[in-house]
């Protein structure tokens, strides 16, 4: 937010997360509050940008856009339906914008120009995406709400809601249906709280969706996880490597296409991130253009239905 002009003013952080001697040599002289109704009351900041432990996201959200701020959180945006219902309501009361990071899209050059590929119509109509996001759990460094069900919502609730996001996007649905939701701890039975995989799969009147997460990136992998994204057209189809190729390439972002005509790999680094510069001009015009508002409540919805189904609830 601040490459594309805003204005970092201040954050509040309840305790020591153990981070903030990095964030601060990332982000000198930004001055820490006390007490977070300083930030809201401050009618002179805009946006709140929320990295709390995602059960309390849907309260600090609820309570900023209560403020008259709009917030951008990090995925989940919430951990109950219940807690999305409050947010939804809100949102109407208010006006405000409720914005979810979905980074697996938003922070990823290589989706960037998947997506101006998909609408130049290079591989027909999406008819399927294949979302893969594996993870490094990287224990040492977890914090005790990491292995806690409630705190964290479940794997499918967390991780999955990027690649439901990432489904809803390139096959332009505006709902689905979850028609099958697992989830397991494989290789964790002494953090029972942890989920370590999960699957999905997702059918709307656009197209198909199968999503799979887990926990389980090994330590031989230079980055913390193979993410994946195949996006199946009724022309061809594209295949994003989104943080490595293994063992070819250590670099980010590689897309490979392949079409009648074409059969190709793009080095789409370069791509750019268009969502914050959009969020910044909805904030500042009142539109919708970096995501609209009923996308970002359908993932969630979606991934907590999903979440609910692989528990056994529904």
């Amino acid at each position: 937010m601040m490459e594309v002009g805003a204005e970092f003013a201040g954050y509040w952080t309840e305790g020591d997360p153990g981070k903030l001697d990095g964030f601060d040599k990332r982000f000198p002289g930004v001055p820490r509050v006390a007490d977070h109704a300083a930030l809201l009351e401050d009618e002179s900041i805009d946006l709140i940008l929320i990295a709390a432990v995602p059960s309390a996201r849907a309260d600090l959200a609820i309570a900023a856009m209560t403020h008259g701020k709009d917030v951008m959180t990090d995925k989940p945006g919430c951990t109950t339906l219940a807690q999305l219902d409050a947010i939804k309501a809100c949102v109407a009361e208010t006006g405000r914008i409720w914005s979810v990071n979905f980074s697996e899209r938003f922070e990823v050059a290589c989706v960037t120009k998947a997506a101006e590929l998909v609408q130049e119509g290079a591989i027909g109509k999406v008819v399927q995406t294949i979302g893969m996001g594996p993870h490094r759990l990287n224990r040492p460094t977890r914090p005790d709400w990491f292995f806690d069900r409630q705190s964290y919502g479940g794997i499918l609730t967390d991780i999955a809601s990027h690649q439901i996001d990432q489904f809803l996007f390139f096959t332009g649905s505006s709902d689905a249906q979850v028609t099958m939701a697992n989830v397991a701890n494989y290789a964790n039975p002494n953090d029972p709280g942890l989920q370590d995989f999960g699957e999905l799969s997702l059918k709307s009147d656009q197209g198909h969706g199968y999503i799979r997460v887990d926990w389980y990136t090994p330590d031989g992998l230079p980055t913390w996880g193979d993410g994946r994204l195949t996006i199946l057209g009724t022309d061809g189809y594209i295949e994003l490597r989104k943080y490595v190729d293994v063992a070819r390439d250590t670099g980010t972002d590689h897309l490979y296409l392949v079409t009648g005509e074409r059969c190709e790999h793009m080095d789409a680094s370069d791509a750019g991130y268009p969502y914050f510069a959009r969020l910044l001009a909805d904030i500042q015009n009142r539109t919708e253009t970096a995501m609209p508002q009923a996308h970002c409540f359908k993932v969630m919805e979606l991934a907590l239905q999903a979440q609910a189904k692989a528990e056994g609830e529904t």
